[in-house]
């Protein structure tokens, strides 16, 4: 099996990101990012993807977390394209629903090609450990562009906002994890009609 890592470099005057990742791994992680909150999220998308990460990002923190959250979720992207290669063999579609406490998520992903993001998550405060929660909408905006997805996130009940936002995170490793996987039955074909995706 050809081996599906990336490794990918984004550069900017606001931030200064690398971003290794294999699909096919055990869900280590490394993050030197400077946002707390926000590794501990990406943490949950290893753990639970079964993806190991590395990412690095210098940002302007100075200012606030919007530029490294952003670009974190861009360059995050770009190394899911480039390592899922051509997506023959892959289920291509990936879905999850996970509970915590009193909080349920529903996480939907199709490798399409086309890029969509459709959020519906109804925080109950505006800020966890002071990291401002509608950040997570400019993350998985600047993922859904540069790896070229579909994805749609439904938080279906929460009232703890740290339990809502985890709970979303857990899905979308576990979403992922079942569409990048190799279906056997699938070896060697493009899972779409079209012929290409």
């Amino acid at each position: 099996m050809v081996e599906r890592i990336a490794s990918v470099e984004r550069n900017t005057l606001e931030t200064q990101v690398k971003a290794s990742i294999n699909l096919d791994g055990t869900g280590k992680a490394r993050f030197d990012i400077g946002v707390p909150f926000l590794e501990h999220m990406l943490d949950q998308i290893a753990r639970h993807g079964l993806i190991d990460l590395d990412i690095e990002c210098k940002g302007d923190l100075h200012i606030d977390d919007h530029h490294t959250v952003e670009d974190v979720g861009i360059t995050l992207g770009q190394a899911f394209a480039k390592a899922i290669g051509d997506k023959k063999g892959i289920f291509r579609y990936g879905h999850a629903y996970v509970p915590l406490d009193e909080a349920l998520s529903r996480v939907v992903i199709d490798f399409s090609g086309r890029p969509g993001l459709q959020m519906n998550v109804p925080y109950t405060r505006a800020s966890v450990g002071g990291f401002d929660v509608d950040l997570f909408q400019e993350f998985f905006q600047g993922f859904v562009n540069h790896a070229l997805v579909t994805l749609h996130i439904d938080n279906l009940r929460g009232h703890n906002t740290h339990h809502q936002i985890e709970t979303v995170f857990k899905a979308f490793g576990r979403a992922l994890r079942m569409a990048v996987e190799q279906d056997a039955r699938m070896a060697g074909q493009m899972p779409s009609t079209k012929g290409c995706l």
